[in-house]
């Protein structure tokens, strides 16, 4: 017989299994885009010499996103009831950030709140901290307080933990205050991929953030080797229609070539 072993991972990611379970019954339409990112990343380059507190891309790129979203208020919306919308006044982000538990790379979400308000120093800020933070397998969101209730989701079994989901999304003030109204995760901070990736996702609206490769591309009518930023975009299509969310997609790709907030 092969030999085999059995390895058991954290606690932690039962939540990201529920989390796609839900996430593939959302209404999400998705967007695949490539960004020109050369000359923001040439300004960021030049901000950090510059500066004593540096700023990271993945912080600059959620300022961004999350300012071009205020614009586009209904596209971060939860529903609520049959035709009504619940659009909240500020974007809070839900982002991952990998942290080693017991030897195993584990994603876990991070909440950034107001970031369309928020500098994009304070959001690197936030970012570094997270990544060096202390972390028990029994902890589901970084920087919030778990409470006991949501210690003992881990026991539950599966049915039950579907119906908290079911019941969280039903609910849009409790679902914003526990994980926000925007989700980005990004595999580009973990390793170089050539290709767009789709997340799964229980928000209104989810960006995948691919690694950053150079391409050759045509630019006044040369051609030129370009940082290029692949990025999916996915949106609820029960908030938002078709024509806003092209619009949205076409102005945060002109907002992230030009170094929106920069």
């Amino acid at each position: 017989m092969t030999k085999y072993k059995i390895q058991k991972f954290p606690d932690s990611r039962i939540a990201t299994i529920d989390v796609c379970e839900i996430g593939k019954r959302k209404h999400h339409i998705t967007g695949l885009v490539e960004v020109d990112v050369t000359e923001t990343r040439n300004k960021i380059r030049e901000y950090n010499m510059g500066h004593r507190y540096k700023i990271s891309f993945n912080a600059w790129l959620i300022s961004a996103i999350c300012s071009t979203i205020k614009k586009y208020e209904t596209s971060s919306s939860y529903l609520i009831g049959k035709n009504k919308l619940i659009i909240f006044d500020d974007i809070n982000v839900s982002i991952v950030v990998e942290k080693d538990i017991k030897g195993i790379k584990v994603p876990i979400p991070l909440i950034i709140e107001k970031a369309n308000e928020a500098s994009i120093e304070f959001i690197t800020k936030q970012i570094n901290e997270a990544k060096i933070k202390e972390f028990s397998e029994k902890d589901m969101v970084l920087h919030k307080k778990t409470r006991q209730l949501e210690k003992i989701y881990y026991s539950l079994p599966r049915f039950l933990r579907n119906y908290f989901w079911k019941f969280l999304l039903k609910h849009p003030k409790l679902a914003y205050k526990k994980m926000g109204n925007v989700a980005i995760t990004s595999i580009g901070m973990m390793g170089k991929v050539n290709g767009w990736f789709i997340p799964i996702s229980v928000h209104p609206i989810c960006f995948g953030i691919s690694s950053i490769i150079k391409k050759p591309s045509v630019i006044d009518d040369r051609i030129e080797i370009r940082e290029m930023l692949n990025m999916s975009i996915l949106v609820d299509h029960d908030v938002i229609d078709g024509a806003p969310m092209a619009k949205l997609i076409g102005e945060l790709s002109m907002n992230i070539e030009n170094g929106l907030n920069l």
